[in-house]
Formats: C-alpha cells, structure tokens, sequence
C-alpha cells in the first residue's frame, strides 16, 4: 500500500512517497484491505480549522456584564488565529478508531483553550516578555499583566469545564480518562513543569541534551500526546492503539519543538507573527544551539519518520496523522 500525501504546503514536497505497513492487517478481529491513496492534506486542515473556530467562537460568550472584560480578554487570544495543529490531531486520533468529530469537538475546543492560556502566561513579562504573538499584540499589552494572568486562570479552568459539560454519546469512564489526560499535560510533569526548566535553563553553559529533551517533552510534546491520546480514548481504542498513538505523538512534539528553534533562527519576525530571534536574545538553550542548525534539520526529519513508524499498521486511516507529522516540520511558522 502506497499512500502520497498531497498538498502539504506550497512550494513544499516530501523527501519521498513513503510506504507503510503490508497489504492487509488485522484490527479489532477484521481484516482491512489497505489501498493505494492519494490524501490532500490541505484540504483536511482547512476544513478541520474551520470546523474548530467555529465550535471556539461558541464556546466562550460573557453572561453578565461583570465578566465583560475578562471574556473579551479571553476571547481575543482564543480567536487570534493560529494552525490549530492540537484539534486536528485530536480529530484525526478519534477518526482513525471510527469516531465522529462531533465526539471529540469538546476536548479539541479544551485543548485550544489550554494551548492559548500557555500563550498568554508566556508572553508575560516574568516569563518570555514578548510584545507580538500571531501577529497581533499580545494579551498583556492590551489587558494589563493582571487581566491576562485571570484570563489564562479561567482559560485553563474552562477547558475542563468544557470537556464535562459538552462531551456526548461518551461513556462517562472515557470522560473521566481524558480529564485526567489533560490535567497531566498541564502540570507538573506536563507544560507547567517543563516551562519552569525551560526559564531555569536560560543563560546556563551546560546544560545537556538530556536536560534539553525533558524539557520539551513535558513543555512541548505533553499537550500533543494529549491531543492524540484523547481522541483514541473518546473513539474507545484499546490501551494497545493509545499507546502507539502517544508514541507517535511524543515524537512529533519533540520535531515540533526543534523547528520552532529552528524557525526563530532562520523565519522573521512577520512569518513567525511572534519576535524573531528571541532564543538567542536570552540565551535560551535550543537544538541549534547544542546540535547546530544542519543537525537540529536532519534531527526533525528523524522524529516525523520515527513518528510515522509507530502508525504504520494503521495505514490509509493514519494518513492525517501521517500528513501532520510532515507538516510540523515543513510549516513556516
């Protein structure tokens, strides 16, 4: 079986057709005859991000006029634009084990609403002190430090929220599960945890690549491995299949990571729509800066094709995951 994916991003091919898996295999007692295929992935993550600002612009409104301003602080990093890479690889997870969108459209909206909150605390002063961000001022330029701090808060408390007041046709226990999923991608070993490293490793000399790779595993890969893992566990996949998708979703978090190191390097400040150069500006500890930009390259193209790897027996049904994988490390921003 031969899948092409097609359309990934203008002026853009990959470094080849890839073949995954065998002819047939077998999957829940069935036998799956996999096809030669041809999958556009730019028309699946145009209509996957439509589908997501939509079910986002529903799901944050103000109820009384004392939360004006908190919601329209909310609202204005949460509707800011951006890839929206995180829904997609949660509707792609649930889709590859037979779920509908609709399954998945409350955990994807919560994995946005997590996404944007980290942007926000980000951006502060205390942490990454950044002024732009999707090309737009950032919340505490407008809000002040103190709205967009108790904008994030409620981001982040609405996420869960969200999750467990409009998830239906869902057994309550795979609720329950990806509650837990999302708690652990927030937390101490999750993006909080690996942000503090990430500020404590600032300006150090020697910091390792031991170091470097929690770091990101935990600030970076801990909400795609959600992403992923959610999306199985609302379809039912079996701990087996979760596990195979977190693999894959942990090497595509770390290929995340080192072509954003690589992007603040070589894109500018207007393709990024955040401030260009502002790792080395704070002596940030990067996979350039450890490996050197030819190796940090041939690095990102090892983690996509280790990603791929943990999917193959998936074949025709992983072809968005497979499409992800790609895009992440050819995007521009």
């Amino acid at each position: 079986m031969l899948l092409v994916v097609t359309s990934l991003m203008p002026g853009w091919a990959p470094h080849s057709a890839p073949s995954y898996g065998p002819a047939h295999h077998q999957r829940g007692g069935r036998l799956l005859a996999q096809a030669s295929t041809a999958f556009d992935l730019a028309s699946y993550m145009d209509e996957k991000r439509l589908y997501t600002e939509a079910a986002l612009d529903a799901s944050l409104t103000s109820t009384c006029k004392e939360t004006d301003i908190i919601v329209e602080s909310m609202r204005y990093s949460l509707m800011a634009g951006g890839k929206r890479v995180r829904p997609m690889l949660c509707f792609a997870a649930t889709e590859l084990f037979g779920g509908a969108p609709e399954v998945a459209k409350p955990t994807a909206v919560a994995l946005e609403m997590i996404h944007t909150m980290s942007l926000i605390h980000d951006d502060l002063p205390a942490m990454d002190n950044d002024d732009l961000r999707r090309g737009k001022p950032t919340n505490h330029v407008l809000y002040g430090d103190d709205v967009a701090i108790l904008a994030g808060d409620a981001m982040l408390s609405e996420s869960f929220a969200h999750v467990a007041r409009e998830t239906k046709g869902v057994p309550a226990e795979r609720v329950v599960k990806v509650l837990n999923i999302l708690g652990d991608s927030v937390g101490a070993l999750g993006l909080a945890g690996g942000q503090v490293m990430d500020l404590k490793s600032e300006g150090q000399a020697e910091v390792t690549m031991e170091t470097l790779t929690w770091i990101h595993t935990h600030k970076t890969a801990a909400l795609l491995k959600a992403a992923v893992a959610s999306g199985a566990v609302l379809a039912g996949a079996s701990d087996e299949d979760v596990a195979k998708c977190e693999e894959y979703a942990l090497k595509i978090g770390l290929a995340f990571q080192v072509a954003d190191d690589i992007l603040d390097i070589e894109a500018s400040s207007e393709e990024l729509g955040k401030t260009a150069g502002k790792d080395m500006e704070v002596d940030k500890t990067t996979y350039p800066k450890l490996l050197g930009l030819e190796r940090s390259k041939e690095v990102a193209q090892e983690l996509v094709d280790e990603a791929k790897a943990a999917i193959e027996e998936f074949g025709d049904a992983a072809a968005p995951l497979i499409g992800l994988a790609d895009y992440i490390i050819a995007r521009k921003n």
